[in-house]
């Protein structure tokens, strides 16, 4: 039997979950959302998220749990899992 696989810390500078992904719903300042590939802008310069923990942050970014499986061993890991992802789940 293997051991419980546990949720990961966030990674200081990464980010990838603040960029790969398109966020469909609006947000502070993005109407319209955000597009895939781009900085979320409520990334600070450390970027950390400034929107974390306040009702404004979209759901989809609370779904998004670092592990092992999405960020891996590095950033270049999670952006592309994250946009392996992100265009599969993409409407036909």
């Amino acid at each position: 039997m293997h051991p419980p696989v546990s949720a990961m810390a966030c990674r200081p500078g990464c980010a990838a979950c603040c960029t790969a992904p398109s966020i469909s719903s609006p947000m502070p300042g993005l109407p319209q959302g955000k597009p895939a590939g781009v900085p979320c802008p409520h990334l600070d310069g450390s970027l950390r998220c400034r929107l974390f923990g306040q009702p404004e942050r979209p759901a989809v970014c609370g779904s998004l749990a670092p592990g092992p499986e999405m960020c891996g061993p590095d950033r270049h890991h999670a952006m592309t899992w994250l946009t392996r992802l992100e265009q599969a789940t993409q409407p036909g």
